[in-house]
């Protein structure tokens, strides 16, 4: 598990946070108000009901007119329920915008997702990198978002701050009677520089002692959020449909649940972060508190001397110290903060790693022809390709050209570089050597967006999503629902009616939707098919096309395949070399190599060539 690295610098930690609040403020302006303006209001609360006690102090320890103890009364209840109501107004104002920053969180992520070349997502350290960020947001909220709450207890120390400096700014300059038993010595100025100097430093101690205890959260990051994955993983066993009849055939529901309670489990009893909670990350956080205490007896002591000595009241003793308390609060929750910033710096970094990912794949700003009769050629000129950070090719000197209209079969063991073509050909990689050609031009001249269009894929992991089934084939709210249906029917749904009671109203999976229709392999796959005609592109590329299909269904697929594809260039990738026999040309892959290419009557007469070998291999089956 890889270890997070030490704090970074005040320096650096400024920059970052800096930088996330740039981004918050980006997308979520109205965060930023109404967090200054709720930690004023729950700043100003005690400071307000602190000078109005020490009023009704004064007055019951000086004249102690009715009158006026009433008015004082009255004004605290007044003016402390207003003020309560408006920080509880903001309080609420301010959840709102956080609930709403929470959304645009994972949008940052989303949008970053979404946004990156296809080379990154088919890289699983970009996975693993965003899988970190995610699981130190989860276990304590290290990361981006934690910069929101760091901003609001900088706001809300900087109130606390303002507030007790201006309730007990009168205390240094309230003047000791002389001769009154010798304390004319706290008249001078430097015993006021004296005691701020030990507020500011036993606050900086007591914050140091607390970062040192803190530091452990951060230290142990790692291990927590492995802890916490593994709760979360084997927690949702218990509910996951798909592992229940392993789990039962298996009978690993006794090993599931002793994994997860068991005494090494990163977050159990026994785990190092439990150790070190109970010996110095513990003493630590008690050194704190013993220097928070020590620093109010000193201040207490302060306060009460000078007013035994006569330079003030007792209602002035309830202000100091209540003000005393809150400016010493209000430092160590700044100092904290600073120290909060260092230790979550690290983890921002690594947000910024992933954030800061470049697209390297070169843009082009051409628009491709629109062309009624789908005329459009596509060739590979001497292509050889390798997966960024590797040296292995593989596919290498292919050159091809794919005729309009054509139909070609694309067949090899596992790893010969077969889906590889296929991404190639969509533009999801470019390749290493040579060049793809779209009716003479290269394709890296077009715009992305424009080139993509040319073509409707079936992936063999294809994926449909928890909406309504036209929606899954249109791809969008808006459809035509007699087309729909007349793509789901070519696909071969013929009895889609019976399965789909809503029509093209019925939700797929029961994610979103109560009533959803959870539809088989082969189901999902018809509809995926439909989904591809539905787009109706000059191309269409169907990688394992009837990989979860019976024998009955796919026959029915083979035999439909040249009045499915249409006037469309079809492109098929299959183990099953039946639906060979359908297509114009065979394009046979091996070790990353375009090997043999022609029709099946020319393969098969090439004896011992790897055609040959495949299909006897699998005829064998058969006989």
């Amino acid at each position: 598990m890889d270890r997070i690295q030490g704090k970074v610098s005040f320096a650096q930690a400024i920059r970052l946070n800096h930088r996330a609040w740039r981004l918050w403020w980006g997308i979520c302006p109205g965060l930023f108000v109404s967090v200054a303006c709720f930690c004023a209001a729950r700043a100003a609360c005690p400071c307000v009901s602190v000078w109005m006690t020490a009023r009704l102090v004064d007055e019951l320890a000086g004249g102690r007119d009715p009158r006026m103890l009433m008015r004082l009364a009255a004004m605290q209840v007044a003016v402390t329920g207003v003020l309560a109501l408006w920080e509880r107004g903001l309080g609420r104002l301010k959840q709102y915008e956080e609930d709403s920053a929470l959304c645009r969180y994972d949008r940052i992520f989303m949008d970053k997702m979404f946004s990156l070349d296809y080379e990154h997502l088919d890289n699983q350290a970009v996975y693993d990198r965003y899988a970190q960020i995610v699981e130190h947001d989860k276990w304590s909220g290290l990361g981006l978002y934690q910069t929101i709450e760091l901003f609001e207890t900088f706001g809300f120390s900087v109130a606390r701050i303002v507030g007790g400096v201006l309730l007990t700014a009168s205390m240094f300059w309230a003047k000791v009677p002389g001769g009154r038993g010798g304390l004319a010595w706290m008249n001078h100025p430097l015993w006021a520089v004296l005691l701020l100097g030990a507020v500011i430093g036993i606050s900086a101690c007591s914050s140091l002692c607390a970062g040192r205890g803190q530091e452990y959260w951060t230290r142990f990051a790692a291990e927590n959020g492995l802890g916490n994955r593994l709760a979360v993983f084997y927690m949702s066993l218990s509910r996951d449909r798909k592992r229940a009849v392993d789990l039962r055939m298996y009978s690993q529901q006794e090993r599931v649940g002793s994994v997860y309670m068991s005494r090494n489990h990163p977050l159990g009893p026994s785990s190092p972060m439990s150790r070190y909670a109970r010996g110095p990350m513990g003493l630590w956080l008690a050194c704190s508190k013993g220097c928070s205490a020590v620093l109010t007896a000193a201040v207490y002591g302060f306060v009460c001397l000078k007013a035994w000595a006569g330079a003030y009241g007792a209602g002035r003793v309830t202000q100091y110290t209540g003000a005393c308390g809150n400016l010493f609060l209000g430092i160590s929750d700044l100092m904290n903060v600073f120290g909060r910033m260092r230790s979550n710096g690290s983890f921002l970094e690594r947000t910024y790693e992933f954030l800061d990912i470049p697209n390297t794949m070169y843009r082009g700003s051409l628009t491709t022809e629109k062309r009624s009769d789908r005329k459009y050629e596509v060739e590979f000129r001497d292509v050889s390709f390798r997966y960024p950070g590797t040296e292995e090719y593989v596919l290498r000197h292919v050159n091809m050209k794919f005729p309009v209209g054509s139909r070609l079969a694309v067949v090899g063991m596992n790893g010969s570089g077969k889906t590889t073509f296929i991404k190639l050909l969509c533009r999801l990689y470019d390749p290493s050597e040579g060049e793809i050609l779209l009716n003479g031009i290269d394709v890296r001249k077009y715009r992305d967006e424009d080139y993509r269009r040319l073509f409707s894929v079936v992936f063999q992991d294809f994926q449909l999503f928890s909406l309504p089934l036209g929606e899954n084939i249109a791809r969008g709210r808006e459809y035509d629902p007699g087309r729909a249906r007349e793509c789901l029917e070519k696909a071969g749904f013929g009895d889609w009616t019976r399965v789909f009671g809503r029509g093209m109203d019925t939700w797929l999976y029961g994610d979103l939707d109560e009533a959803g229709v959870l539809v088989s392999g082969g189901e999902a796959q018809k509809i995926a098919i439909a989904r591809a005609l539905y787009k109706d592109a000059p191309f269409m590329v169907l990688d394992e096309p009837t990989a979860a299909l019976d024998p009955v269904a796919e026959a029915e697929i083979y035999e439909r395949l040249h009045d499915i594809a249409g006037d469309r260039t079809a492109v098929y990738i299959s183990h099953r070399l039946a639906s060979c026999k359908f297509c114009d040309r065979i394009a046979v892959f091996h070790q990353g190599e375009m090997v043999q290419m022609g029709s099946h009557e020319e393969l098969m007469a090439d004896k011992g060539g790897m055609y040959e070998r495949l299909w006897g291999a699998q005829a064998g089956y058969y006989q």
